[in-house]
């Protein structure tokens, strides 16, 4: 099995944090340039897929869908899922900015796997249904295509890894979210997962594990 994990392309809320206090975050529409990434981003998604027809199973947020339309890709793909559990992270009330920089701040403080937003969720959280999606994902049949394509965010595709690789809650806080319209590989050869390439990664894991 082949996974090709897809963040989607520049939002609002990636531009203007105060976004997300006049208009809910699953309705956070691309920026221009978002759209000009995710249709830049086609054909290279499309030159991976080199002829199969994978399944293609997208957070149902406006973002993510914007981005996979503006792949131009619907030839190419044997189904499309929308997929609530791949959803980016619950944030509860963002309307007042000023409590959302509260926040922000004590989940870095605090962890942020283990914080859990009021209203909202913890990485923790993220990680359970992402490991409901991987574990439905791994009992799909043999008519389920071999390749399969993720739109869905930054948190989410990290928690998706470390879930598949079984990295401690350590590495996954020290690793960065991909960029906007960034991807990763992962395949399967028997049952060893390997990743394309590593996460950008702002400081040293604290109990020294590495992405290797």
């Amino acid at each position: 099995m082949r996974i090709i994990l897809l963040r989607h392309a520049e939002s609002l809320g990636n531009v203007d944090e105060l976004a997300y206090t006049r208009i809910p975050d699953h309705a956070l529409p691309l920026t221009e340039a978002g759209r000009e990434q995710a249709r830049l981003a086609g054909p290279e998604i499309e030159a991976l897929l080199d002829g199969e027809r994978p399944a293609v199973y997208v957070s149902p947020y406006l973002r993510t869908r914007e981005t996979l339309r503006l792949l131009d890709i619907s030839d190419c793909y044997e189904r499309v899922v929308p997929e609530p559990r791949l959803r980016e992270q619950d944030w509860g009330n963002l309307q007042d900015p000023l409590e959302q920089e509260v926040q922000k701040q004590r989940r870095h403080e605090f962890g942020h796997f283990f914080y859990r937003l009021p209203f909202g969720e913890s990485g923790a959280d993220v990680d359970d249904r992402v490991a409901a999606f991987l574990s439905e994902l791994a009992a799909c049949g043999e008519n389920h295509p071999k390749t399969v394509l993720v739109v869905s965010h930054g948190l989410t595709i990290r928690l998706l890894c470390r879930r598949l690789f079984g990295w401690s809650i350590e590495l996954f806080e020290s690793l960065s979210n991909p960029t906007t319209c960034e991807y990763r590989v992962l395949e399967r050869d028997g049952d060893k997962w390997t990743l394309d390439r590593p996460f950008r990664q702002w400081r040293d894991s604290p109990d020294g594990e590495t992405q290797d």
